[in-house]
């Protein structure tokens, strides 16, 4: 469209946009239009309390679902961690008993009547002397004694090769095998000092 065109067209489309403003049928519909917008705009500028109420009611009911689960979930974790911590130190105390009844071990690290079982949990991370080895290098079966996940110390329960398998005090004599001194209950409903 050439631009003379363009010009000629303006007047004629301003006039006929004139004439349909002040048509009534259109100042009504304008009128109604307005109307409906100022009203939504007025009661539509928050939430009302019934719906933060169904909101909230609705979050609480969400954590209250996920919160037994999240519980369960850290409950779990830490009985795994126990199962493996356990089990390195069994396994260490393990390997200590084979290396001594190999004869591997030097006589001055074996206590008399130790039945080849270290004295404490500390000999298994300090190490021992391995027999004729003049270099000092020690045999060591625990990188450190780990953390008792229920209890959160490092402090365990020890049995010795002579105490009787129910007891709860230590003999002092060996170590035999490790447990956790926690009371609680695990989820399967046996006690963690039982595993």
């Amino acid at each position: 469209m050439s631009g003379t065109a363009h010009t000629r067209l303006m007047p004629k489309i301003a006039r006929r946009v004139q004439r349909l403003r002040h048509s009534p049928r259109i100042a009504a519909c304008w009128h109604r239009v307005s109307l409906q917008v100022t009203a939504r705009h007025s009661g539509g500028r928050g939430f009302t309390f019934i719906e933060l109420l169904v909101v909230t009611t609705i979050l609480l009911i969400l954590a209250s679902a996920i919160m037994p689960l999240a519980r369960v979930t850290v409950q779990r974790q830490r009985e795994m961690e126990l199962r493996r911590y356990l089990r390195e130190m069994r396994t260490a105390i393990d390997k200590y008993k084979d290396a001594a009844d190999a004869g591997v071990i030097g006589a001055f690290d074996i206590k008399a009547g130790s039945e080849g079982y270290p004295p404490d949990l500390d000999t298994l991370v300090e190490g021992v002397s391995k027999v004729n080895d003049q270099s000092g290098t020690k045999l060591k079966f625990l990188r450190k004694i780990p953390i008792d996940p229920m209890t959160r110390s490092t402090e365990w329960g020890l049995r010795s090769y002579q105490d009787k398998p129910d007891t709860t005090r230590w003999g002092g004599q060996n170590v035999f095998d490790v447990f956790t001194t926690s009371e609680a209950t695990a989820l399967d409903g046996s006690k963690y000092r039982d595993w």
